[in-house]
């Protein structure tokens, strides 16, 4: 088995950037620039225009090095190769030669330049994939880890090493053309042409960046940045004298190279910034980070400062809790480890949005300029529910937060923080210090958005109401549980709150019980025998899932309050699970890296997938389309499409201790375009898949006998419009009557002969054979009176083949000839066969069809046919049949004949859908 039957890769959501630098370059045909950020495996395209996701990359076997480009393809370094690309999907080139990972490559007119990390430099052909030049250098020494091809310097690089010095090389001779006096006593980090020609700016790692006269070995400008390292520099060439310089704290510093100052600095990015680019001749500048953010600022401001033009962005650490919001299906709430909760769309990522983070404080947070140091973060989000009922109204989001009491609501409206932070009042006092002693642990909302319930780990249960924040209920008398509460669930009409802890009992509580009521015990009481993980429900079908410590999944009904089914076959600890929207199969996920989908009817686990990182949130679309998963150490929400919607799938109950196939993470491209390149794995499979292909060529020759055997019926390979539309012919030749009366053709000649048969038309050679003087007047002594002796044959060809079989009892030949016609044309020769009525058939032949419909039925062949033409021949002929002796006696033969078919057809039928039904209905 080498994937999952329900499930397949679908994309991946979320993905914008990482610490590799992107590339920016201007395309003719687009008129547009275009930046190339890296996204781990593969790469992305977008556009500055409207900063849209234009393109995205092939999946490669390992994660991108270096990015580069030129006017024609983008070049990719993976380890040791090097794959360019044309328009991010065509692999045209792979350059092979490196012993160790490339970490940087530059286009060099008809060239490309790469350098490994044992700064082993290649210069290859782009066009050939030859190697032209290699020059080997020595990490204790000069280890390279800057380049750049100075302006007007022919057949020249020059090379930074992480020794803090630099040479400048001659391609074409293989020659050193100068090795500078200079050295920086700093790591070279970045090299950048200037707008004057012969100056080169040097970023280095202690912070100091230094404008170079190559020419003159001399330095026209030094400043130093406090902020770290300098993760790039970049020019305004649109007539500012101005430059760029990012660092590893998030900062960019515009420098005013006339002042020799710095002009403003830019808060831009969460994490280092790794590309700084001006678009060519524009105000506008582009910058990406790890934190997975890409962004654009225009210089449009009074003081000639920046602001954020557009950006795009997803989660900068891995998400810990993803649902689905709204009936439609189209949007996905994620919180992540960054405690922010973002808003993805699953149609398209120009609609997704960001709902900030949580704080403390929202106004205070708003003040500070650097967001990752800001000390109002609340810490992540760990579990939040949401509803629509409300969203327009007020707050339909509530979350609980690691390790603190409160529970924050959130506006999916309004795309923000709510003001409310939920605590009891047994906990207010404590909520002053940051480490509490209780925590809150699970929540539900309830259906009609008015009402929060939650869980905490001293065992209280306590409802909100989350439009004013006020105490509503307490569960319990002093607590629910005596135990850390897991789990909390609502049915659809608020008649009952059901909640689980590490106590192993699911409670259940009337909905409104109010908190000053004296009676606080709950309304049902079920032991599950092991301490709950979670749990959740599927209102509309009233049925809850608990996951306990021993990893059993359990369903419970809550109109009876019953254990109804029961799924063994995790390895690892339960982390999340959902139910489909129709309540058919509950999909769960382990700790053991594996999701299983177990169909609720049957109690059989029916599919089941391994991952390589495990997956610790999981939700189905309202609409059953796609299956969102978010798993450790992936920044991203992964999709994946539901086969049963599109095409038919088969089902059958799996062993659940069988392992479970492994499948890679969703990426930003379809499964289905993943074909650019393969890994070891995947080449195994395609070479198993051309070994399958190759057999079936060999059996292309094969074609399947007539019948497979006499004791099976064999339905006709004609198509169904052949033989359907026979007995409701008549309705549609009325309803496709034309609009106006057919005109009558001109009257011919009265002494020009006509052939006989069903098609009129005249004998012209006869007419021409018989005269003698070419007047059409017979010769003297020849009539055109008909001899009486002679027979007269009206027949037509069916009726001809019929009339032969009289003596024959062969009827192949008038059942082909029956099979080649259309319906209409069967019709007619139906309805010819009798001699009554202006007929041109006889009785002979109307039982000699009847025979033929006998041995067809004896035979069980074309079953589908006969059983049509005898229907158009019954309902044309019952009356001739009644009233002639010799076609009455055939009746119970015929009878006989048709019976025993469809006997044999229903038993056949009746058995499979007995077996069907045992099956489906059998519950182990």
């Amino acid at each position: 088995m080498r994937g999952s039957h329900i499930f397949q890769p679908n994309r991946a959501l979320g993905y914008v950037s990482n610490h590799i630098p992107p590339n920016v370059r201007y395309i003719d045909q687009r008129r547009e620039n275009i930046v190339i950020t890296c996204v781990g495996r593969s790469f992305h395209v977008y556009g500055c225009n409207s900063f849209r996701l234009i393109r995205a990359g092939r999946i490669h076997p390992e994660n991108i090095t270096a990015l580069a480009a030129d006017g024609f393809l983008t070049y990719v370094a993976v380890g040791n190769q090097i794959y360019g690309w044309r328009s991010s999907v065509d692999l045209r080139k792979v350059y092979r030669g490196h012993e160790k990972p490339v970490h940087l490559l530059l286009p060099f007119a008809k060239h490309l330049i790469s350098v490994d990390e044992s700064s082993l430099l290649k210069i290859w052909v782009v066009s050939t994939q030859a190697l032209y030049l290699e020059i080997p250098f020595a990490n204790n020494s000069f280890q390279i880890s800057a380049l750049v091809h100075p302006a007007s310097y022919k057949n020249k690089i020059l090379l930074g090493s992480a020794q803090g010095g630099l040479q400048l090389w001659n391609l074409k001779t293989s020659k050193l053309v100068h090795k500078f006096k200079c050295n920086f006593q700093s790591k070279v980090l970045q090299l950048e042409q200037a707008p004057a020609i012969d100056v080169i700016a040097v970023g280095l790692h202690n912070g100091r960046i230094i404008l170079l006269n190559l020419k003159y070995e001399k330095v026209v400008m030094e400043v130093h940045q406090d902020w770290g390292p300098v993760t790039g520099i970049s020019f305004r060439t649109d007539g500012t004298s101005i430059m760029a310089t990012g660092s590893s704290n998030g900062q960019v510093v515009f420098w005013d190279l006339e002042e020799k100052a710095i002009v403003s600095t830019l808060v831009a990015h969460d994490d280092s910034v790794t590309g700084v680019h001006f678009l060519p001749n524009e105000p506008l500048l582009v910058t990406s980070s790890p934190d997975n953010s890409l962004k654009m600022w225009i210089f449009d401001l009074s003081d000639g400062g920046a602001r954020l033009l557009r950006i795009r962005e997803g989660h900068a650490a891995p998400p810990t809790c993803i649902r689905f919001h709204g009936a439609a299906g189209r949007h996905i709430l994620s919180s992540a480890e960054d405690s922010s909760l973002r808003i993805f769309n699953t149609v398209t990522e120009t609609l997704n949005a960001s709902m900030g983070k949580a704080s403390y404080n929202r106004k205070a947070s708003k003040k500070q300029k650097k967001k990752s140091d800001d000390p109002f973060r609340m810490p992540q989000i760990n579990y939040f529910t949401s509803e629509t009922t409300r969203d327009k109204e007020w707050d339909s989001i509530a979350a609980l937060h690691q390790g603190l009491v409160q529970v924050t609501t959130w506006s999916f409206d309004k795309r923000r923080m709510g003001e409310l932070h939920l605590v009891p009042a047994a906990f207010q006092n404590k909520s002053e210090n940051k480490d509490f002693s209780v925590i809150a642990t699970c929540l539900c909302l309830s259906h009609c958005g008015n009402f929060v319930t939650i869980g905490y780990s001293s065992g209280h249960v306590e409802r909100f109401n989350i439009q004013s924040g006020i105490h509503r209920a307490s569960y319990g008398s002093p607590t629910a549980h005596r135990e850390y509460v897991r789990g909390l669930a609502s049915d659809n009409l608020n008649q009952f709150v059901v909640s689980g802890a590490a106590d192993g009992l699911l409670k259940f509580w009337h909905f409104k019980q109010a908190h000053k009521t004296s009676v606080k015990i709950p309304v049902d009481t079920v032991d599950v025998g092991e301490p709950i993980t979670l749990l959740r429900s599927h209102r509309e079908s009233a049925m809850v899932c608990a996951a306990l410590d021993d990893f059993t999944v359990l369903l419970v009904d809550l109109d009876t309050r019953a254990v109804v089914r029961r799924f063994q076959g995790h390895r690892g600890t339960i982390t999340d699970a959902c139910f489909s929207p129709d309540s058919r199969w509950l999909v769960t996920a382990g700790q053991d890296c594996t999701v299983k989908i177990w169909d609720i009817p049957s109690s059989y686990l029916i599919d089941h997938f391994r991952v390589t990182n495990m997956c610790t949130s999981l939700t189905m679309s309202p609409t059953g389309d796609f299956l969102a998963t978010a798993h450790v150490d992936y920044r991203g929400v992964n999709l994946w499409a539901n086969k049963s919607l599109f095409s038919h799938v088969t089902l059958r109950g799996l062993n659940p201790e069988a392992e479970a196939p492994l499948l890679d993470l969703p990426t930003t491209i379809c499964e289905e375009q993943q074909d650019g390149i393969a890994s070891q794995q995947e080449r195994s499979e395609m070479d198993v898949d051309e070994l399958e292909d190759a057999f079936e060529e060999i059996n292309l020759d094969y074609n399947s006998p007539p019948q497979l055997s006499s004791e099976l019926i064999t339905m006709s390979d004609l198509a169904a419009s052949r033989w359907q539309n026979l007995l409701n012919l008549d309705i549609i030749k009325k309803r496709n009557r034309p609009r106006q009366a057919p005109q009558k053709p001109e009257s011919a000649p009265f002494f020009l002969p006509t052939v006989a048969g069903l098609d009129f038309g005249f004998d012209l050679n006869a007419s021409n054979q018989s005269s003698t003087n070419g007047t059409g007047v017979p010769p003297r002594g020849q009539g055109r009176i008909i001899r009486t002796t002679e027979t007269i044959d009206n027949l037509t060809p069916f009726g001809k083949l019929l009339h032969d079989a009289i003596v024959t009892e062969a009827y192949g030949k008038a059942i082909a000839y029956l099979m080649n016609l259309g319906p209409t044309m069967v019709d007619l020769e139906i309805r010819s066969l009798t001699p009554l009525y202006g007929g041109s058939g006889s009785f002979p032949v109307m039982t000699t069809f009847m025979r033929m419909i006998i041995s067809m039925f004896e035979e069980r062949k074309e079953f589908e046919l006969a059983q049509s033409y005898l229907s158009v021949f019954l309902k044309q002929h019952g009356r001739a049949i009644v009233q002639n002796r010799e076609l009455s006696k055939l009746l119970p033969e015929l009878e006989k004949a048709q019976s025993s078919g469809w006997s044999l057809l229903e038993d056949k039928l009746l058995y499979g859908l007995g077996v069907v039904s045992n099956l489906r209905n059998y519950s182990a």
